[in-house]
């Protein structure tokens, strides 16, 4: 096993990033408090950051974004459950950018362990590095952090508020803070004199937060329930307001067209698209045009009417370049051997080897918003309203685009139409940034197209494993695991810091090794492929490929022993960690698994860890005239404390389906440096008929808090290509499924 002075040795691309940001800075810098960024107007007081009140009650100043996980509703319970108060009475709105809403549990995973088997040390490094997300101004939602990142944070600011207001009552009553106590929103003193909170909001403020003590579990009445979501209502009856509903006086509609190839434009003709009845202005962008015109359908058509020479692509021009520049990188130096344990270069005498080859495509996250954002370049100013997951990232790219300081731009998070790390981007916001620079003093709301979306995405990259191992006496006895692919951690990291740290990068092997099994020779390289097509983070990153990597040949592995997968997982985790064999036998329960299914019945489990949580789960299918029909699925997993468990219930459904989705059929390839999909015709997701009936059991065993929001991905692919193997007996190693296989619809 790699020691921790190996590790401590080497630099990694996220450790590196924070220990040169702490250097640089200070740890002055690090540790001191952020300023309250807030500028109540009249009759509003901020007690802090994230609690503001008012004559109408508490409002929650949310710094993590609102993109259909959940978020806002348990940030709400976590505040709520420290102040005493119900769950309705708290708004939320999204923060300004801002180092105070800075992501403290992002920082957190960037240690090179596995997770699960950290270290007292090891969890006190990982705090200590949370707080470089302050240096870095790191408002990030993603990576699965954010209950992580808000669990002690809401519940202190909570408590903070709460004993402020007591003493501000306390001062006004002339008794003790300990003779006060809180209820439904108000202080209560001894003779039953009821304050509310907005009557005393003005004078706490004036009071300097006490040292408080958080309130056991014991002692919860919001936390550990199901609560109906802050954004039901909205969402329900549409009026919520997304970023696409932005309406502004005097706005204006734009409509963009990028190269295709990422490349440079050459020349352009349009005179067909200005001679457009509506059409107000063709905006030259530098790498692709813009059109304004009276409505956003009209400025689409009229930005497809031009006539545009686009370069050539900087990156291999098909699939077959791509596949090769990726085989190729396992001729190469890895970058990274994050485990390496035992001896896998001497097979182990009587073992039997068994190897194999798997690879995955790119990947586009197709929100159901398309990307857009409204920009208006008001006097000195820059106003911005988009769905964004990193606030003072889009803030600072926008300012420099606009030729403005950062104080001068006023950006506004609205509720998003789906995220999946695609919002993390800043393109969307600048470029609209860029269109409002040609009409100043003019609101320009610029939505993209579904096509100019889908062939203008940051793609879940491409990848290749190669996986040899062992197995003796129906287990395994050997693993040796490799994976090649572009590296998405150093293309976003560019894009968001201006550099791209060296040392290994632990996204692109995460979820291969790290997974919870005991096999004493056990090694894992990744090689990094040298081709930049655009990459981004997408749901669950390297997790998303290694899992079916790493799943579907566990599952290889298991036959090849003659073992039941489940059961030669389960010998495997007992043997690591106690908490992913409690997923695999929740499954094993719930499934009523037996190891036998009938003819025309196939079943399959695969079990992951990722971003802090083990997920087991268990796919059923079923021949049927149509095709391959999913039957059910169960899926039991554990964050250790299950704040919300109808908010993670229906993450891990989602989560699931957007791994089958992608399992299933999707897709993004490349030609003449081009992608080939435009639209879900091409690119299209699990239909509502061929979603299967679910169930989630929800444990807390272990020790730490773990994600939601990610973790049911990376095992569907995996599940549902071993519950397919059970069925027909032919083993898929190369996604989607439907180039192998027919599903019915």
């Amino acid at each position: 096993m790699a020691s921790i002075g190996k590790i401590a040795r080497r630099t990694f691309l996220f450790g590196s990033l924070a220990i040169a940001g702490g250097v640089a800075f200070g740890v002055w810098q690090v540790r001191r408090t952020p300023p309250n960024p807030l500028q109540p107007a009249e009759g509003e007081v901020t007690l802090s950051p994230f609690v503001l009140i008012d004559a109408d009650g508490v409002t929650l100043i949310a710094p993590r974004a609102e993109m259909g996980q959940g978020t806002h509703t348990t940030w709400a319970a976590l505040l709520a459950e420290e102040l005493d108060l119900d769950w309705q009475d708290i708004r939320v709105i999204h923060g300004p950018p801002a180092k105070a809403y800075y992501n403290q549990a992002m920082m957190k995973e960037g240690l090179p362990n596995k997770g699960y088997d950290a270290s007292a040390f090891q969890e006190a490094l990982a705090e200590a590095m949370g707080d470089i997300g302050k240096v870095l101004n790191l408002q990030v939602t993603g990576g699965s952090t954010a209950m992580k990142d808000g669990f002690d944070r809401m519940r202190v600011a909570g408590a903070a508020a709460r004993e402020m207001l007591k003493g501000a009552a306390a001062e006004r009553l002339g008794v003790t803070v300990a003779q006060l106590r809180t209820e439904g929103g108000a202080v209560i003193a001894p003779d039953g004199t009821v304050l509310p909170y907005p009557d005393l909001a003005e004078a706490a403020a004036r009071i300097d937060p006490p040292e408080i003590a958080l309130r056991p579990q014991s002692d919860w009445r919001l936390l550990g329930r199901s609560l109906p979501r802050v954004d039901m209502i909205g969402k329900s009856t549409g009026t919520a307001q997304f970023a696409i509903d932005t309406r502004l006086p005097g706005m204006k509609f734009a409509a963009i067209r990028m190269s295709p190839r990422r490349g440079a434009m050459l020349s352009y003709d349009a005179a067909a698209a200005e001679r457009m009845p509506g059409v107000e202005k063709v905006v030259d962008l530098g790498d692709g045009l813009a059109v304004i015109a009276s409505n956003t359908w009209l400025a689409q058509r009229a930005a497809d009417a031009i006539d545009v020479e686009w370069a050539p692509a900087a990156y291999p021009a098909d699939m077959n370049g791509m596949y090769a520049a990726i085989a190729a990188a396992f001729d190469a130096k890895p970058n990274s051997t994050m485990r390496d344990d035992g001896d896998v270069d001497t097979l182990p005498q009587g073992a039997t080897e068994i190897t194999a080859e798997y690879r995955v495509p790119f990947l586009a996250h197709a929100t159901m918003e398309p990307m857009n954002a409204t920009a208006w370049i008001d006097g000195d100013r820059l106003r911005l309203w988009c769905g964004n997951q990193a606030p003072t990232f889009t803030r600072d790219a926008c300012a420099a685009e606009a030729g403005i300081d950062a104080d001068k731009v006023d950006l506004e998070t609205t509720l998003m139409g789906g995220g999946f790390g695609r919002r993390g981007e800043m393109d969307f916001s600048i470029l609209a940034t860029r269109v409002a620079k040609a009409v100043p003093g003019v609101p320009v709301n610029v939505t993209w197209s579904r096509e100019e979306d889908m062939t203008h995405d940051f793609y879940r990259p491409a990848a290749m494993a190669r996986m040899r191992g062992a197995v003796k006496d129906g287990a395994a006895v050997m693993l040796d695991l490799q994976v090649a692919a572009p590296s998405v951690t150093q293309q976003a990291l560019k894009r968001w810091t201006g550099f791209s740290p060296g040392g290994p990068d632990k996204v692109h092997v995460e979820g291969l090794f790290n997974q919870p099994y005991g096999v004493a020779n056990y090694r894992v390289r990744g090689h990094l492929a040298e081709i930049e097509p655009p990459l981004g983070f997408w749901r669950s990153v390297g997790n998303s490929f290694n899992g079916f990597f790493h799943e579907s040949f566990m599952d290889e592995m298991a036959h090849a022993a003659g073992a039941d997968p489940l059961e030669f997982r389960l010998a495997l985790a007992r043997a690591e960690w106690a908490p992913a064999a409690a997923v695999l036998d929740a499954v094993k329960e719930m499934s009523g698994w037996t190891g036998k299914t009938p003819d025309g019945t196939g079943r399959g489990v695969a079990m992951t860890y990722s971003f802090g949580t083990p997920v087991a789960m268990v796919i059923e299918v079923k021949d049927s005239d149509g095709g391959i029909r999913l039957t059910g699925a169960w899926i039991a997993a554990d964050m250790g404390i299950a704040l919300d468990p109808g908010i993670i219930e229906a993450q891990l459904t989602g989560g699931m389906a957007y791994g089958l989705s992608a399992a299933m059929n999707e897709e993004i390839t490349f030609a003449d440096g081009m992608v080939e999909q435009l639209n879900f015709p091409d690119y299209e997701p699990l239909r509502i008929g061929q979603m299967p009936p679910v169930a989630v059991r929800i444990l807390e065993t272990q020790d730490h808090l773990g994600g939601a929001g990610e973790v049911a991905t990376p095992p569907a692919a995996p599940a549902l290509a071993n519950a397919i193997f059970d069925l027909t007996g032919q083993r898929a190693r190369e996604l989607p499924l439907r180039k192998q296989f027919s599903f019915a619809l």
